[in-house]
């Protein structure tokens, strides 16, 4: 079997979910022979994703603009994005032929529009696996109507062309979606747990240790300050991950995660059993869909971002600690259950 796999290049997130259901698919078809299209960094692919999966660059999509982890240029992403529209006639075109001339069994998105648009020009079945489409994220900037006027409905025309989308929970957009099936989620489970863990990085078991997450685009924080404070241990990846562990080992290890709500970091807290304690990021419409679902899922309070810049994280962590765990864990074999879909279409 023959899979082209596009991968959105803004965060991390869609490539560590991406990367689950490529295990799964190999997990069942050893043979499957998996080729990324991204912009995503190179490596986290060779890092994590099934060997032999063949990474290639290319740009899918433009996401967002951000000056760091929780602030956005509206006026400049959609500037980017009228850019981007001009030449999507062409790259729609340009994967296309690649995609006969390759002849893959099923074309994979999370969630680039121009995976959906490609397959259906080269008469090839398509699948997203997404908690959200770009023309939702995308629709509520007004400066896309001064700037890239036709860009919401290039997206949405070209979504309209997807076989099946596999929706994630914590989810919004998809009305341009023909065909919907809902999954469970997709998160990285930590195979270590939380006591092997610790035990690896000498934390007691007693302390409360805080992971500090922003490394997607990085937050100017006083790390220096909290680790000094000795309310809590910090873990702060974004500064010297510790070699021979995995980010969702770090998340197992915690008792809180500070970072911004997206759909990874809340998965991964949820699937792990962390609490969150997460700040504002500007006018993204996932934002407050992730703030009225998460409590479902795990422990988590907002932090005030003149508190989080400032280190004042004592109280917030005491506090989301001290709220009750969720009755029911989450379930987080989605990755298997779009493994299967996938496979069933080829």
């Amino acid at each position: 079997m023959r899979l082209v796999y596009y991968i959105s290049g803004h965060g991390l997130g869609h490539s560590s979910r991406s990367i689950e259901v490529m295990r799964e698919i190999r997990a069942r078809d050893p043979l499957a022979e998996i080729t990324v299209r991204t912009a995503a960094p190179r490596w986290i692919f060779e890092s994590a994703a099934p060997r032999g999966v063949v990474y290639e660059h290319l740009v899918t999509d433009t996401g967002v603009v951000q000056d760091d982890s929780l602030s956005l240029d509206e006026d400049a992403t959609a500037r980017a994005a009228a850019a981007f529209d001009d030449r999507f006639a062409d790259l729609v075109d340009e994967e296309a032929r690649l995609l006969r001339d390759r002849r893959p069994d099923v074309v994979i998105g999370d969630v680039p529009p121009v995976a959906s648009a490609a397959a259906h020009r080269a008469e090839l079945a398509s699948v997203v696996v997404a908690n959200f489409t770009w023309d939702w994220i995308l629709g509520i900037y007004s400066a896309f109507d001064r700037f890239a006027p036709r860009a919401i409905r290039t997206m949405g025309d070209a979504y309209a062309k997807t076989t099946l989308a596999l929706r994630l929970p914590l989810h919004g957009g998809f009305s341009t979606t023909p065909a919907v099936r809902d999954i469970p989620l997709i998160a990285r489970t930590s195979l270590r747990g939380r006591a092997e863990t610790r035990r690896l990085l000498k934390l007691a078991d007693d302390r409360v240790v805080v992971l500090s997450s922003f490394s997607g685009f990085g937050l100017d924080l006083p790390i220096a300050d909290l680790e000094r404070s000795g309310d809590f241990v910090l873990l702060a990846p974004e500064k010297e991950p510790p070699a021979g562990l995995r980010y969702e080992d770090l998340v197992a290890a915690a008792d809180v995660v500070v970072s911004k709500p997206g759909y990874g970091i809340v998965s991964e807290c949820a699937a792990n059993g962390t609490a969150l304690l997460y700040s504002s990021r500007g006018n993204f419409v996932e934002y407050d869909l992730l703030v009225r679902e998460m409590p479902r899922f795990l422990r988590c309070r907002f932090i005030p971002q003149d508190d989080l810049r400032a280190g004042r994280w004592t109280e917030h962590v005491r506090a989301v600690l001290a709220q009750p765990k969720p009755a029911t864990r989450a379930r987080v074999d989605g990755a298997a259950i779009a493994a299967a879909a996938i496979l069933d279409m080829a």
